[in-house]
């Protein structure tokens, strides 16, 4: 027995235990290298000006449940016994590198070298604790058998095989309380694992398939005895080109639906396809699919966003969270490139410039598609912004505005005088020259803030209002603070800009003459209320509720839907604002100059309680209101 030549017993202990996260990968990485080989017969042939082997290239399985082996056979390029030696008996020396890095002098055309590491070979041994390698090189008449178990070193003996190529035999481990290795050892669990890493290898995966099936009657037979035979054949596995190299104009639409359905399960067409293929010093192919529906657990904790990511045809990573930024995280897509710079299991990447340019021109593209949509598909990215807007809004909050240019010309609002939802630029375009303001209205429901006071005090004036029924709208819009040179500013603020100098004297007059009224009613209310003010507003109701202070009405709505922490919630204050020109006014101050002190304390609490109502506030003390409207009933 020859020992391994590095200090193989701490080297390959690391490679079995460490390297690799998953035993199932050891398929990958053996078809990996059986597509190495069958690569290196194309390269052999190009350098040394010989014909092309007869034998179609391909990669065969095949398992033994009695014996407990799996067999991976390839026609490639072979080994001697040197080579064994060298690329087997050495732990991480990888021939498949040295041909790569020697490539640069030949045709590199349709020649793709996967394995770079020379550790793929050995993760045979996380789930086999004997591995045999029968192989003939390319242009020899004589075979080679190395053998090992992985532990101390390894045998190299003459043997024998009728053409060149490799025959791997993974002799399995024992089950163990943690692994049941049986599970390797069936059709359906060898070709899942084709399926799931290996599905686009260029070569043809075949699989051994034998079993006992009924014999067809002979044609015309009348009265026959079923019989059966036992059969032997070869399945091919893998899909081998996959769609995302081929170019829009060789696929169809329905073939693209159809991958994606059976790729990601879902049910539903997707509501966008984006084709991207770089070609040159870097190659890289990229499909892309916009959902037209979330997952149910796009807005939870547990949601991983990412694109599927390829070398060559090999699955690398099922989520690659690196090639999508967060506020694109909902779409779905697959990556692939020979031009990786991977880790030593091909199971992350490494830090790659390569990989930081793919994912930046990932995000270019999909802005530009989303404002293509947007622009010419408005009923589309209508229905694209009703189910992941939120993901944009959040985004702008959450980077304290680093991604306003970006993201904020993505942002639809309805509005109060609009059937349709707008962009802040139709918004701001359609603004009256002396509309000073952008203005928006946040609450929990559109109808009831169209409706509100707030709002109609500024239609009233001919201003459009945007409509901010989700918590996270007002978040944004304070984040963005301005659109175009416009300030954007929540009609339940003071200082709106809409009264002129008469009002506000007019509204100071009321104010003066009608003191001792507005500190009764004020006692009368709770101490959320800190002002009691005539109006300069424009609207029909008796009464409104403004807010004081940084909090808004919105986002007291907001916060009152988050759990109530100790002194995590803002103090929260109101300003009860009375319209002077409607008759309770008059009433209430007949009341007050007449002394009757408990009628304007009724009043006070119902025209509170229903400028609360009329906002979508909850009324804190339900009892005393109802009591107060009883007794004025």
């Amino acid at each position: 027995m020859q020992e391994f030549k590095t200090e193989s017993k701490r080297i390959l202990d690391l490679v079995i235990n460490s390297i690799y996260s998953n035993k199932e990968v050891f398929l990958r990485e053996l078809i990996s290298n059986a597509s190495d080989a069958l690569d290196k017969v194309a390269l052999r042939c190009l350098q040394e000006d010989i014909e092309l082997p007869e034998a179609d290239p391909a990669i065969v399985l095949d398992f033994d449940a009695d014996a407990r082996t799996i067999t991976v056979s390839d026609n490639g390029v072979g080994m001697t016994a040197e080579q064994l030696e060298q690329d087997l008996g050495t732990i991480a020396h990888s021939s498949s590198l040295d041909v790569k890095q020697s490539q640069a002098a030949a045709s590199e055309e349709d020649i793709d070298i996967i394995g770079q590491f020379g550790v793929g070979f050995y993760s045979s041994f996380m789930v086999a604790d004997q591995v045999t390698v029968i192989t003939r090189a390319l242009g020899s008449d004589n075979a080679n058998v190395w053998k090992s178990d992985g532990v101390e070193g390894f045998t190299i003996t003459q043997g024998t095989r009728n053409e060149h190529g490799t025959d791997v035999i993974l002799h399995l481990r024992k089950n163990d309380s943690v692994t049941d290795y049986d599970k390797f050892l069936s059709h359906p669990a060898l070709e899942e694992l084709v399926k799931r890493y290996s599905n686009y290898i260029r070569y043809p995966i075949f699989l051994k398939v034998t079993g006992r099936r009924q014999v067809e009657p002979p044609k015309g037979t009348r009265s026959w005895e079923p019989a059966f035979e036992d059969y032997s054949e070869m399945r091919i596995l893998n899909s081998m080109v996959p769609i995302w190299a081929k170019t829009r104009t060789e696929v169809s639409q329905s073939d693209y639906v159809e991958f994606y359905k059976q790729e990601f399960n879902d049910a539903a067409d997707p509501l966008r396809i984006i084709s991207m293929h770089a070609r040159g010093s870097r190659n890289c192919d990229v499909l892309l699919y916009v959902p037209s529906k979330p997952p149910a657990d796009l807005y939870s904790a547990d949601f991983k966003k990412g694109l599927e990511l390829y070398s060559s045809g090999v699955m690398i990573m099922e989520q690659c969270d690196a090639l999508l930024p967060e506020y694109f995280g909902f779409v779905r897509g697959i990556v692939d490139s020979p031009d990786l710079t991977l880790n030593l299991s091909r199971e992350a990447m490494q830090e790659d410039e390569f990989l930081k340019a793919v994912a930046q021109q990932i995000d270019k593209r999909l802005l530009m598609e989303m404002e293509a949509m947007r622009d010419n598909e408005r009923g589309e990215y209508i229905e694209l912004f009703s189910n992941f807007g939120r993901i944009f809004k959040y985004a702008i909050y959450a980077t304290f505005g680093a991604l306003n240019a970006k993201l904020e010309n993505l942002l639809l609002f309805f509005t109060a005088n609009r059937n349709e939802p707008v962009t802040l630029k139709e918004y701001r375009e359609s603004m009256p020259d002396n509309q000073p303001f952008m203005f928006f209205a946040s609450g929990d429901d559109a109808g009831r803030l169209e409706a509100s006071p707030s709002v109609a005090a500024v239609t009233a004036r001919g201003f459009d209002v945007l409509l901010c029924p989700e918590g996270i709208d007002e978040l944004t819009l304070m984040t963005l603070r301005e659109y175009a040179g416009a300030p954007i500013k929540n009609v339940t603020t003071e200082d709106l800009g809409l009264v002129d100098l008469a009002d506000i004297e007019f509204a100071k007059r009321i104010n003066d003459e009608n003191a001792a009224l507005f500190r009764a009613i004020k006692e009368s209310l709770p101490d959320d209320v800190v002002e009691v003010k005539a109006t300069t507003r424009m609207f029909s109701v008796p009464a409104c509720i403004t807010a004081k202070g940084p909090v808004s009405l919105g986002m007291e709505k907001y916060f009152a839907s988050l759990p109530n922490e100790a002194g995590g919630r803002p103090q929260i204050q109101h300003a009860l604002e009375l319209n002077p020109h409607h008759r309770v006014f008059e009433t209430l101050k007949h009341l007050h100059d007449g002394g009757d002190v408990e009628s304007v304390r009724r009043y006070a609490t119902v025209l509170h309680g229903q400028a609360l109502l009329a906002e979508g506030l909850p009324i804190a003390d339900l009892t005393a209101y109802s009591k107060a409207v009883y007794e004025l009933m």
